[in-house]
């Protein structure tokens, strides 16, 4: 049976450490990129051609080094796309080619090709799930779908797609998951099937998305100004899950919203992140952090806006 996949953009995540170190690319006279620490001692020799805007001097920003391009007379790997070196110059890994570039962090994981085959690494570059498949999707809600014996093939809509092969769902952990019999509305529906709800909270995490929940209603109202037709408020409700936790380099909790608790992730306008004491709380804009509540004031300013201009909005935003 054929199973087509389509590429979906998403935004992407960077880390947010503390720096302990200063590193920087550099552009040898013949264009090729390499990093040296703030010694101008070279930490990656200059053998990469780069393909986005890198400037000679620029900062290494993340907890890897990662080089967007190709490697000097090296051969190109199917589904790679760059490099991924620790900050000592060690290589860890090729990133998964997707949406026109290396694949990004979704929910602390990151696909990585080793092989032909797919796995996925953390933010520090320790690889967290072996490459032992022909596809896997990024997580979503706790779950992966993957498939042995699959290709790409290009789609009426000009869009590559994974067809044909064997296909089965992961957890977080790299094991294969079967499907049960629903058990709650918080049980996970992918292809018709469900998954056991895939989280578990302390009561410190518990608390944390007891902040969000409280504000569900203003979140949701926010969300949905702009979407046609009118929904219930029950199919507005929205789903808030801790998706990654605090560890070295990372000192928060990220927060994703969910549309319900099938696992369909809403617009990345709505992921949060909470300090490790639970404290700061902030929105994500891309790849920076903006305090709640400075996010919170700027997206109800929008929302009025955005019904004054379009008064026949069906979904009504109430402050």
């Amino acid at each position: 049976m054929k199973k087509t996949l389509l590429l979906i953009s998403i935004i992407p995540i960077l880390s947010f450490s503390q720096k302990k170190e200063v590193l920087k690319y550099f552009i040898s006279k013949d264009t090729l990129a390499g990093v040296k620490d703030q010694n101008g001692k070279i930490i990656v020799p200059a053998q990469f051609k780069i393909y986005s805007d890198l400037k000679d001097g620029d900062p290494v920003q993340e907890e890897t080094i990662y080089f967007d391009g190709s490697k000097k007379g090296e051969a190109k790997e199917k589904n790679a796309w760059g490099y991924v070196y620790d900050k000592k110059g060690n290589f860890l890994y090729r990133p998964f080619f997707y949406d026109n570039g290396a694949d990004y962090f979704n929910e602390g994981l990151k696909r990585f090709v080793k092989n032909g085959k797919v796995g996925f690494a953390d933010r520090n570059g320790k690889i967290a799930i072996e490459a032992r498949h022909d596809f896997v999707s990024y997580f979503e809600y706790g779950y992966a779908e993957f498939c042995d014996g699959c290709d790409w093939e290009q789609t009426e809509d000009e869009h590559k797609g994974i067809v044909g092969g064997t296909w089965g769902i992961m957890n977080t952990k790299g094991e294969t998951v079967k499907p049960i019999v629903k058990r709650s509305e918080k049980d996970r529906e992918i292809q018709g099937k469900y998954y056991a709800y895939p989280f578990q909270y302390n009561q410190k995490e518990k608390t944390i998305l007891q902040f969000f929940e409280k504000q569900n209603k203003t979140l949701s109202g926010l969300y949905y100004v702009n979407v046609y037709p009118l929904k219930s408020e029950a199919e507005k409700k929205l789903v808030f899950e801790i998706v990654e936790r605090p560890k070295e380099n990372f000192p928060y909790y990220q927060i994703n919203t969910y549309a319900s608790a099938k696992g369909n992730m809403i617009s990345d306008r709505f992921k949060f992140m909470v300090s490790e004491d639970g404290k700061e709380k902030y929105a994500i804009d891309f790849n920076e952090k903006i305090p709640f509540d400075q996010w919170l004031n700027n997206e109800i300013k929008d929302a009025i806006q955005y019904q004054k201009d379009n008064p026949d909005n069906p979904n009504k935003f109430v402050k």
